[in-house]
């Protein structure tokens, strides 16, 4: 095996995604994490630009969306995870945290090997992205978020009503025809439980 000298913290720091706690302001019966929402907001980015490219004659490489959505929140291991009521809370609030967020991206990109910098900033720097993975993305992320209030609901808690209210607007009113396909098709047996869901086949 070939040696090396190089030595980078980058993954160091991604390990510890696991412990940073999502919807931080809310009580949570069963709290997220960075690492298992990225999985999640993952695969449904690549479901959602096949659904794009199966029916509706989209063009997007599902691959590299997968792949950009798996990192989309790596920076919230040097930010923190900032409730979306902060974030935009304020339109100083919003161009201050957008200034933290680029200022991460930076740091995290740093911590690399110079020969990788360039293929990972096509993934952590959220300005590289194409506009098409962006929105793909920015909605498996709605998506993610509105799956969480359910699960909450369902545990009977309330202190996710508005948000989840909230979010099924958000997504009723997408003009991502993939979105509504995703919300239609796969979504509404996202709520059975183990039992229910075996009795679909």
């Amino acid at each position: 095996m070939q040696q090396t000298t190089i030595k980078s913290s980058f993954y160091a720091y991604l390990s510890r995604l696991r412990w940073i706690k999502r919807w931080g302001l809310k009580r949570n019966a069963n709290p997220e994490n960075v690492m298992e929402h990225s999985w999640e907001v993952s695969v449904i980015a690549h479901t959602l630009a096949l659904i794009k490219n199966r029916y509706f004659d989209g063009n997007v490489d599902a691959q590299a969306v997968a792949t950009a959505a798996l990192y989309h929140d790596v920076t919230e291991v040097i930010t923190g995870d900032l409730p979306t009521p902060i974030k935009y809370h304020s339109e100083a609030i919003s161009l201050a945290y957008k200034q933290i967020e680029n200022q991460a991206e930076m740091e995290l990109l740093n911590l690399l090997p110079d020969g990788l910098r360039a293929d990972f900033e096509a993934l952590i720097c959220h300005e590289r992205l194409p506009e098409e993975h962006r929105l793909i993305i920015k909605a498996a992320d709605k998506i993610s978020a509105y799956l969480k209030c359910q699960g909450e609901l369902k545990a009977g808690n309330r202190e996710f009503e508005v948000a989840a209210e909230h979010l099924a607007e958000a997504l009723r009113d997408s003009d991502q025809p993939e979105v509504i396909f995703f919300m239609q098709a796969f979504v509404p047996s996202c709520g059975l439980t183990l039992d229910g869901l075996m009795k679909t086949y």
